[in-house]
């Protein structure tokens, strides 16, 4: 049976943490990795008592330097698939065996969960404005259309995870995940995923400036 090592990352996250991870165990995933990116509150404590294996990074580093360190430690443990998820409580892990399924089913080396495949009349406009943006740049960078480029949540084989070497600490991880997506030729598909919002999401998600700050550095880097 495969082993699926499910990654979090998350900052200042303490009010929400203990949820995503209780609700991933009782999917039967006990193999949950939180990544503490630089906390000022007590989610390290938190994520510990709710049974999570704990990393941490004492300083900030962003999203997606916490979501790498979390991958390569389920690599150094042997994971064979690897999934991850935002530690705000916006996804659903009960969307997790879905993903996994569709990885497995169409063999497939990564499934994307996408916010747009499903009705989420939840998600604010501004909210649409910014990955509709976010899928501009990555289809113009790497050629492929994703309805959901700008996704935390995802499935990957391990196979896959050992190939790819990340340039990008912050939100343009997601961006660059697609693009080693298509630099490797890995197969990929989207599954449809639920998705819930509150102040605190929206307050820590990313911004018009940030994402004109991410589209330039990736561009400079790229083109």
């Amino acid at each position: 049976m495969a082993k699926i090592y499910v990654v979090i990352p998350a900052k200042d996250e303490a009010n929400r943490i203990g949820k995503v991870i209780y609700q991933t165990i009782l999917q039967g995933y006990d193999q949950v990795i939180v990544v503490d990116d630089g906390s000022s509150d007590n989610t390290i404590q938190v994520a510990r008592q709710f049974g999570a294996t704990v990393l941490s990074h004492p300083i900030n580093l962003g999203a997606g330097a916490a979501t790498q360190t979390g991958v390569e430690f389920a690599l150094e443990q042997g994971a064979d698939i690897i999934v991850t998820l935002d530690g705000d409580n916006q996804h659903f892990p009960d969307d997790i065996p879905k993903l996994v399924q569709a990885l497995e089913e169409q063999q497939v080396d990564v499934v994307i969960g996408s916010r747009f495949l499903s009705q989420n009349d939840d998600i604010p406009a501004i909210r649409r404005l910014y990955n509709k943006i976010g899928n501009l740049i990555t289809t113009l960078i790497t050629g492929a259309l994703i309805s959901d480029s700008q996704s935390g949540m995802k499935a990957f084989r391990a196979n896959f995870a050992r190939k790819i070497d990340f340039h990008f600490n912050g939100y343009e991880f997601c961006t660059e995940f697609i693009y080693l997506i298509r630099h490797h030729r890995a197969s990929y598909t989207e599954v449809p995923i639920k998705v819930r919002y509150s102040e605190e999401t929206l307050q820590k998600g990313q911004s018009l400036g940030n994402g004109i700050k991410m589209a330039y550095r990736f561009f400079k880097h790229f083109i």
